[in-house]
Order: structure tokens, then C-alpha cells, then sequence
């Protein structure tokens, strides 16, 4: 009976710098500057990295979803997200 299919990818080091990951074989470096979400995260949270779909990349525990176009060209896929601040009107009570 076939199993799911399960495609490659892995973390394979993480220092101050970024995260490495292996996907299918190649080598990939996500640099903090260019990749903010996983400075601040945990080891466990980094590691846990799925590839649901082929080009696409998802960190569960974190709530982050990457395309594997956007690693190999960030300057294509600009930062969009500011923080905005609340206004006291806007605040949930």
C-alpha cells in the first residue's frame, strides 16, 4: 500500500546569522535581515518545517508560509507588514 508522499525538506543549521535548509538535495541560507519571523523563534519552531505542496514551505508552530521563489529571490517579495499602532478607540475590552 503506497504512503503519502512526503517531499524533502530540512533544517540543517542555525546560528546568529539566519537558518540553512536542505530542499530536495539544495542547500538554501534564510538570512534574519531578509527573514525576521525566525529571529526570535525557537529551535523547536524552526525545526518543525513542512512542505505540503512542492515550492511551498510552511512552520506550523509559527504560522509562516514560504515560497521557495521567494528564498531564491527576496528582492521580489518585499516586506509589506508594519506594525500599526492602536488607537484607544480600537482597543478590544
Amino acid at each position: 500500500m503506497p504512503g503519502r508522499r512526503i517531499l524533502e525538506v530540512e533544517v540543517t543549521n542555525v546560528s546568529t546569522h539566519g537558518i540553512w535548509l536542505l530542499i530536495r538535495g539544495k542547500e538554501k541560507f534564510l538570512p534574519f535581515d531578509l527573514f525576521p519571523w525566525f529571529r526570535e523563534a525557537n529551535m523547536r519552531q524552526i525545526l518543525s518545517v513542512e512542505m505540503p505542496d512542492e515550492g511551498h514551505l510552511y512552520w506550523p508552530e509559527l504560522d509562516v508560509d514560504l515560497s521557495e521563489e521567494s528564498i531564491d529571490h527576496p528582492e521580489r517579495f518585499p516586506l509589506v507588514s508594519k506594525l500599526v499602532p492602536v488607537d484607544s478607540e480600537h482597543v478590544i475590552k
